[in-house]
């Protein structure tokens, strides 16, 4: 698949696989983890999803479900940070290719629904 917010939720995916092995490996925190791994790894598999879209409306709903898992995220890596399971300066990346990739989604829904409008 060659898309540039695909790539990007790809590689997000990957890091986040990384962060929920080292919470359950390191912290032995499984509950908040699990909840991260699901809504970080989502984004990207319904990205997945909207790129094989039967109709404009299929693609928006899936592209809206990818916006809203990565604010999901976001609101995971923020209280896992609060909570003492990531360091600033690790939190700070990560939460920062999640704000990115919320932009970029943002971004794609609104042309989306521009397009289909007119």
């Amino acid at each position: 698949m060659n898309s540039k917010v695909y790539d990007k939720a790809y590689l997000f995916a990957i890091r986040i696989v990384n962060a929920y092995r080292y919470l359950c490996n390191d912290k032995k925190e499984f509950v908040l983890s699990k909840q991260l791994l699901r809504s970080g790894t989502s984004i990207g598999a319904n990205i997945a999803e909207a790129n094989g879209a039967i109709s404009s409306a299929d693609f928006q709903a899936k592209m809206s479900i990818a916006y809203k898992e990565c604010l999901e995220t976001k609101y995971w890596l923020s209280l896992l940070k609060d909570t003492g399971y990531f360091e600033a300066k690790a939190f700070d990346s990560i939460h920062q290719n999640a704000e990115e990739l919320s932009k970029m989604l943002w971004q794609i829904l609104k042309t989306s629904r521009q397009n289909s409008s007119q």
